[in-house]
């Protein structure tokens, strides 16, 4: 069976929760995933929007959460996890607000996607990575990438369309 991610919050394409935007308590959504692939040794979390900053005219993705090293072990996240209850030798990546931890949605404009792409390695990543950027994580993974799997929910600001 193939590598599976969901979320508690939001159902993949669904509305994400305002709790979990910037325009609410920006608290990360809980998430669970199954069916790792034998020889999984580490998990990667990349959550960004390829609609930035307007989706009829997007010029950048937008990176909102960076995490790595994650263990087999793990099986999910709760919502508005901390750094402190992450799992032990978890490290994370730089967002693209220049900083590490979860930055939800705050799309200026329009109703942004929001991807969020597990990656199951065969392989724990160095700690010498520190935080890395996402396109620096990227190049380490390469190669070492058993599979993947993604969920996507979107946000738009000016509608504040409530699912939760």
């Amino acid at each position: 069976m193939a590598l599976v991610l969901t979320s508690d919050a939001f159902v993949d394409g669904g509305t994400i929760p305002r709790r979990l935007t910037c325009e609410g308590e920006d608290r990360s959504p809980p998430l669970t995933w199954d069916h790792l692939p034998d020889g999984t040794e580490s998990l990667v979390l990349i959550v960004d929007d390829p609609d930035a900053p307007d989706p009829a005219a997007p010029r950048m993705v937008w990176d909102h959460w960076i995490l790595y090293n994650l263990p087999p072990s793990c099986r999910g996240l709760p919502e508005g996890v901390a750094l402190a209850d992450l799992p032990a030798g978890t490290g994370e990546g730089v967002n693209s607000w220049g900083r590490t931890g979860y930055g939800g949605p705050c799309p200026p404009i329009g109703r942004h996607r929001y991807f969020h792409r597990l990656y199951a390695l065969d392989t724990r990543l160095p700690a010498e990575l520190g935080n890395p950027g996402k396109d620096d994580l990227l190049l380490a993974m390469e190669d070492h990438i058993l599979a993947h799997t993604e969920l996507v929910g979107t946000y738009d600001k000016l509608t504040r369309d409530e699912a939760g």
